[in-house]
């Protein structure tokens, strides 16, 4: 399979400085062009490139403005950004390293240094980004771990509230999950770990978040999903798990389900009355799903 190529984003507002850039670099590179601080933050925006070169001297918006605003977007923040200018005054290089870009560039371009200096950053970029994805998924089930959920939930509770979309989240434990690894040995628990991971990782959507939250708790945020929605497909995902059978051994999980609402100010609340769902199954008997009230009104 061919790797994809990185994005170059090469800003400035000499579209013969912007052509001399891209064919130094479109041979190894995927390259955007803007020729405004407006259009660049528009078009990084949307497409997130891997790196970002930017002119300091520009109308209406100069670099260094334009800097300024894409570290302050949540989006754009960690995308760097090497200045390639002629301004080769020591305070302009010091106030750009400043704002954020992780090199500065003096014109005339000069092509086997900007494509030294594109090839090093872009290869420090994948790097992170490698690393960044690494402490976001769990090791043993191939799942996005609890960082990764604590990470995006404030983005998506945003976004439900914003759009009046409904949110709900299904909390999802293994019963008896002690007495496998005490009779069967934790290798076999670990077995079925993965496998129910990568049974839950099938069962839903796109949008969808599935976590391992820890144990042998699984945390499912679907949007837009309201709650009678939710109890349904934690049912059928809970008969499912009934025949699934990983490593060869019957397994049932009890399923706590909560809708947002507008009383849960903070995601720990609506995760509180999750738990308390999933508290109230585990005293039922397990195996079963239990819908948490919504919480009252102060």
């Amino acid at each position: 399979m061919t790797k994809a190529k990185a994005t170059v984003l090469i800003v400035d507002d000499s579209t013969t400085n912007l052509q001399v850039m891209a064919a130094i670099l479109e041979q190894r590179y995927q390259v955007k062009a803007a020729t405004s601080g407006e259009q660049c933050i528009a078009i990084a925006t949307k497409h997130k490139p891997d790196l970002i070169l930017l002119d300091v001297v520009m109308p209406d918006m100069d670099g260094f403005a334009v800097c300024r605003k894409l570290k302050s977007l949540p989006e754009t923040k960690s995308i760097p950004i090497i200045f390639v200018t002629g301004r080769d005054e020591v305070n302009d290089e010091e106030q750009g390293l400043r704002l954020g870009a992780v090199d500065y560039i003096t014109k005339p371009i000069r092509p086997l240094i900007l494509s030294a200096r594109v090839d090093t950053h872009i290869t420090l970029k994948q790097q992170q980004d490698k690393l960044h994805e690494l402490a976001m998924i769990d090791q043993l089930t191939g799942l996005t771990n609890r960082h990764y959920m604590l990470e995006v939930v404030g983005q998506k509770l945003a976004r439900s509230r914003r759009h009046k979309t409904p949110l709900s989240i299904l909390l999802i434990d293994i019963d008896h999950f002690k007495s496998i690894n005490d009779t069967r040995g934790h290798l076999t628990g670990d077995l079925v770990l993965r496998q129910l991971g990568e049974f839950l990782k099938d069962q839903f959507r796109v949008e969808d978040s599935i976590t391992r939250f820890g144990g042998e708790e699984f945390l499912v945020i679907l949007e837009p999903c309201n709650e009678e929605q939710a109890i349904a497909k934690a049912e059928e995902i809970r008969k499912d798990i009934e025949k699934l059978q990983p490593a060869n051994i019957d397994i049932t999980v009890s399923i706590g389900v909560a809708q947002l609402s507008n009383r849960d100010l903070r995601f720990d609340q609506l995760i509180k009355r999750a738990d308390k769902a999933l508290y109230e199954a585990k005293g039922k008997g397990r195996n079963c799903t239990v819908l948490s009230s919504l919480p009252k009104a102060s």
